[in-house]
């Protein structure tokens, strides 16, 4: 393939996963939408766990963010990032128990909304996330594949031991529709794809989400406290009005 072409069908890959995204899982968006403005209109946190590697990008992606709700708790669990090491960060989201541990860390139970955002939504954390979530009273938002949980098997060793998707599991599902194996793109002679469509599935979805709930919390006559960036004129001024509000709620802030 000539250089050049190969950027020019990512591109496309990618505007072709949001535009089936968007085509498909709009009612879903919405009833999640409105799961999160309710949580906001009753002044009550949103929890946002990724659990494992790049799933924490779509954690990160939502929180802190600017134009989006400081409702929102993103549970950045170190042992899970890449950053604590990636062999590590693989072995530790496959380990059955652990995102129950993370869970009821974070004290999640009744009256409690839980976002749970993974990809491929068959791992151990991710299950146990979402099941202890459930389990403790708190309501469950899935943002996953249901195709490629589907299609991977029943044996593989990144699989929760029940062997459950995420999608089977939860309240509210929102489907990524990123394909097994997550990377797209063939090269002719070379064995394995290239150019993986995850992180901008789940951040479209994720963003989606947000802005429409704001958009029902502003149609409800509601204005939701929103981040400013801090990086144009004012935008500290604006935060600061609201810090106090969540500080030492929201853990990571």
């Amino acid at each position: 393939m000539k250089e050049g072409e190969v950027m020019d069908l990512y591109y496309k890959e990618v505007i072709g996963i949001i535009d089936e995204i968007r085509a498909t899982e709009k009612e879903h968006i919405l009833q999640a939408a409105h799961m999160i403005a309710d949580q906001v209109a009753a002044d009550k946190l949103v929890y946002v766990f990724g659990p494992g590697g790049h799933s924490n990008l779509a954690a990160m992606e939502v929180f802190f963010r600017a134009g989006g709700l400081m409702h929102i708790s993103a549970i950045l669990n170190q042992e899970t990032m890449l950053s604590s090491g990636a062999l590590k960060s693989m072995q530790t989201e496959r380990l059955p128990g652990y995102g129950s541990i993370v869970v009821n860390d974070y004290g999640i139970g009744e009256g409690d909304l839980l976002v749970v955002v993974n990809a491929y939504g068959i791992n151990s954390a991710t299950i146990d996330a979402a099941l202890t979530a459930r389990k403790n009273g708190a309501r469950v938002i899935g943002v996953s594949s249901v195709e490629h949980a589907s299609t991977c098997p029943a044996d593989h060793p990144a699989r929760h031991p029940s062997k459950k998707n995420l999608h089977d599991i939860v309240d509210c599902h929102v489907d990524c529709k990123v394909k097994l194996g997550d990377a797209t793109i063939e090269l002719e002679g070379f064995e394995q794809k290239i150019g993986a469509l995850s992180t901008y599935a789940n951040a479209y979805v994720m963003n989606s989400i947000v802005v429409e709930a704001i958009n029902i919390l502003v149609n409800r006559g509601i204005n939701p406290p929103v981040w400013r960036s801090g990086n144009c004129p004012g935008g500290d001024e604006w935060n600061n009005r609201f810090l106090e509000r969540f500080r030492g709620a929201v853990r990571c802030l």
